[in-house]
């Protein structure tokens, strides 16, 4: 089954990067200059940002749905213009990473979850998109827990 894998939009996240630490720290964000890879994945390009680069760490609510699993948490973001968007293709910030992948109904409800290694992510990817009653499903980082990205039918 053919899936597909998007970063998030860059357009609500250009804001932060001209915003004073203060400014920042009114949006419960954090301004970090990377020190080492892999360490800052970030969620529009879906790759580590370079070392010496700017990202900006903030809450990011990831599944804004009318049900117990909505949810948010930290994520970091470049000031990167292009994101990943890709069918059949893991990006390399999933792929070097240990996974927990969620799968959703259309109503935000929770139907199954795994764990797996980024390297060998696509089996669980089709088996779980492959149940009638999912609809999308949510990549995690395993270790700290925070949003991935978003894995969808192609």
């Amino acid at each position: 089954m053919d899936f597909r894998i998007r970063g998030l939009d860059p357009q609500p996240f250009q804001p932060f990067f001209a915003m004073s630490d203060a400014e920042l720290a009114n949006h419960r964000a954090l301004r970090r200059v990377v020190e080492s890879l892999p360490g800052a994945p970030c969620r529009i390009t879906l790759e580590d940002a370079p070392v010496g680069a700017d990202v900006i760490l903030l809450n990011y609510e990831h599944l804004p749905v009318e049900s117990p699993y909505r949810a948010s948490h930290a994520i970091y973001v470049s000031a990167a213009s292009r994101p990943f968007d890709d069918v059949n293709v893991v990006p390399q910030a999933l792929r070097d990473r240990l996974l927990s992948l969620r799968a959703f109904d259309a109503y935000g409800g929770m139907v199954d979850a795994d764990i797996v290694e980024g390297a060998a992510v696509e089996p669980l990817i089709e088996r779980l998109l492959a149940m009638d009653s999912v609809d999308y499903v949510h990549a995690h980082f395993a270790r700290r827990g925070c949003f991935a990205a978003r894995i969808e039918r192609a």
